[in-house]
């Protein structure tokens, strides 16, 4: 349940409940100006008493903070209700004082007289040792401890937060659990960030129930020997009685409710209230009770102390002891109570809609030895690699994908794991959490003694080795990671090699929820209203397959908005959505660079493959001439790629679809534009032609 929420066995709140907050309000602010009566400010000093008691009960019942949320609120309404009593009573002690001491009501008189035994000295000095208690002591500690508590909770909200997202992400809670929790982790904050300020409000209550005590003393006199002609002794009597008999009534509420908030911010654990931790913790150790007596007794059989008082609590303490002791050895002698073991109900055997498991869209299953590293209270950060993960596809490729969906499978190797995508294998591999891989990008020099293996996201060649040779494989150019990054590494590169099949139909609702915040009358023109939902998913996927992001999902909406009337075919659209997106598509693959380094068919085999490609063409591809074309562009791409420039492919617009299809499992890593794909800010220098080994 949450911090804000009505317990179960409460009835709903009526309309008259939900009013009683707002008429207190105002009738604390018309006793700022309108003058009460004696009968009516007793009865809103006693109801400001009962208050303070309410609120310290409740306090020390809590069992956790959030469980009183509402304690800053209260505690600003109850200062609030003091000052305005303190106004009220200062009116009628100053315009009915010289009638007698009970001017002001009963429960003044009776603070003035009972408390203080009717000598104003006593009083003064009764309420600063009060004021000092409230001010200095409760109330300062409180304010220190909810200020510490509000910083700390604040610094610790993105490492709960982040932790929280492991969970969901690891499915050890759903969503409604992490909304709760996140609910919860920000009402922490706000709870304590609240009683740091709410502390201040204390404050100025002492400090002005020590001005008014002032106000009214001196006041009271003036007005009794100027108005009145009282005497000065009738005077004191009246008036300064009345004043410290106000501030009395007044400051120990105020110390009730500053007590009660200490007792909220100064709680550790959330096992029990107050009371039972105190007893639980204070008073289970016999030892400490047992030197406690003798300690006691030895002051009680001192020659000039008080012997009654200090034996009675040395036997006391001495006899908690011996209880404590024998109860402790009773309990460790019992014998363990038998288990109970509860008969199996026979699973019913009529199927329902709970039998079906849903398929995870997204999945990672790691072997038994791997389990260490997605447990949270590990030290392994995977859970927080793939986070990252996910928030860097988000950013690079312009949508949310899945949560990954994290388990353990004894089927695999031990240190095994592998990644599944609607349920389907799309990649495997081997980690070892307590070594690393060194990864050899192409320059690093001599051998290192391991594992030989490969990269698992780049199939570049590696080697597991011990952590004691990291330092060397670094000097030697290696690049080392841990365990983690590997996994990450992995499962970042499949999320990006099947980035398409990640987009649903979920995805791209949400794609668009994102776009009406800013672009709200684009998104409603054109879908659904010139372009289905369907068609826009087929034309992002579209997108994707070629290593095109979709983050500029404005640029993307206008050109379809363009071209929809005219075309609902996606390959079309597709088509004219990159036609829009050139200067983006380019400075992915070659940055800032304006002279584009490309490669380019010959004159002759590009005339060969528009006759067999082009849309509508009557001729077809030969076999042999698409595999020559495919490792001749592989080859060429191998080359732009160790010289150090992206390796490009340009073709006219016409082929460029059947063209990238038919290089895209020969050389993946390919891009091919078409001529209308270059920016005019942009030139074209070809580095190398295919057709002479055609």
């Amino acid at each position: 349940m949450s911090a804000n929420a009505r317990p179960s066995w409460l009835p709903p709140m009526p309309a008259a409940q939900a009013l009683a907050a707002p008429v207190l309000i105002c009738i604390m602010l018309s006793m700022l100006v309108l003058p009460l009566p004696a009968f009516l400010l007793d009865v809103f000093f006693s109801f400001n008493i009962a208050i303070a008691l309410v609120v310290l009960l409740v306090a020390s019942y809590t069992i956790k903070p959030l469980d009183f949320a509402a304690f800053p609120t209260i505690l600003l309404i109850t200062t609030m209700l003091r000052l305005a009593l303190n106004v009220a009573s200062t009116r009628a002690v100053l315009m009915h004082g010289h009638t007698g001491p009970d001017a002001a009501g009963k429960v003044i008189e009776s603070f003035a007289n009972f408390l203080i035994g009717g000598n104003f000295a006593v009083g003064i000095i009764v309420f600063a040792i009060l004021t000092v208690i409230n001010f200095i002591v409760v109330t300062k500690g409180a304010g220190r401890i909810a200020e510490v508590s509000a910083r700390f909770a604040l610094d610790a909200m993105p490492g709960k937060q982040m932790s929280i997202d492991a969970e969901l992400n690891s499915g050890a809670i759903d969503d409604k659990e992490a909304r709760r929790r996140r609910l919860e982790v920000s009402q922490e904050a706000d709870f304590y960030g609240s009683m740091d300020g709410a502390s201040k409000f204390v404050r100025g209550d002492a400090i002005a129930s020590m001005l008014i005590l002032a106000i009214n003393v001196v006041g009271g006199l003036a007005i009794g020997l100027v108005q009145h002609n009282l005497s000065l002794e009738r005077a004191a009597t009246n008036y300064v009685l009345l004043a410290i008999g106000d501030a009395l009534v007044a400051q120990i509420p105020a110390l009730v409710v500053s007590l009660a908030a200490g007792l909220i911010v100064s709680r550790v654990g959330q096992e029990d209230d107050i009371g039972g931790q105190v007893g639980s913790q204070l008073f289970k150790m016999p030892r400490a009770l047992g030197l406690s007596a003798t300690v006691l007794g030895l002051l009680g059989v001192i020659p000039g102390m008080p012997h009654v008082a200090f034996l009675l609590l040395a036997a006391a303490c001495g006899y908690a002891a011996w209880w404590l002791s024998k109860r402790q050895r009773e309990l460790a002698l019992r014998p363990p109570e038998p288990e109970v073991v509860e008969r199996p109900i026979a699973p019913s055997t009529e199927a329902s809609w709970e039998d079906v498991v849903p398929v995870d869209m997204l999945g990672l299953e790691v072997g038994y030895r791997l389990i260490p590293m997605i447990e949270r209270n590990q030290a392994s950060d995977l859970l927080t690699r793939i986070k990252g993960v996910r928030k860097k596809f988000a950013n690079e490729v312009g949508f949310l994908p899945p949560a990954v969906h994290i388990k353990d499978n004894l089927e695999l190797r031990p240190n095994g794991y592998r990644v599944t995508l609607k349920g389907a294998v799309i990649g495997e591999g081997e980690a070892f959490p307590e070594r690393f891989l060194a990864i050899n990008p192409g320059h690093a020099m001599g051998q290192l003694s391991g594992t030989p293996t490969q990269d698992p996201a780049f199939g570049l060649p590696a080697v597991w080795i011990d952590g004691g040779r990291r330092d060397e494989a670094q000097v030697a150019g290696y690049t080392v990671v841990d365990a983690a990054t590997v996994i990450a590494t992995h499962l970042n590169h499949l999320m990006g090699v099947h980035a398409s099949k990640l987009l649903g139909r979920a995805e791209v609702q949400q794609l668009l929820d994102h776009l009406a915040k800013y672009a709200g009358k684009l998104s409603e023109e054109v879908v659904p209203k010139l372009l289905p939902v369907a068609a826009l998913q087929k034309v992002l996927q579209n997108l994707l397959d070629e290593s095109v992001h979709v983050r500029d999902l404005r640029t993307i909406v206008e050109s379809l908005a363009e071209n929809a009337p005219r075309t609902q075919d996606p390959s079309e659209l597709t088509r004219e959505v990159r036609v829009a997106l050139a200067p983006a598509i380019v400075d992915q693959i070659y940055g800032h660079a304006r002279e584009l380094d490309v490669i380019a068919f010959d004159p002759n085999l590009e005339n060969l493959l528009s006759q067999a490609l082009a849309p509508g063409a009557a001729g077809a591809l030969e076999p042999g001439v698409a595999d020559l074309v495919v490792k001749a562009t592989s080859d060429a791409a191998a080359r732009q790629e160790s010289a150090g420039v992206p390796a490009c492919l340009l073709v006219p617009d016409r082929i460029r679809v059947p063209v990238a299809r038919l290089l895209r499992k020969g050389a993946p890593r390919l891009r091919v534009l078409g001529h209308a794909e270059i920016p005019d800010t942009h030139s074209i220098r070809i580095g190398r032609i295919i057709g002479d080994a055609t």
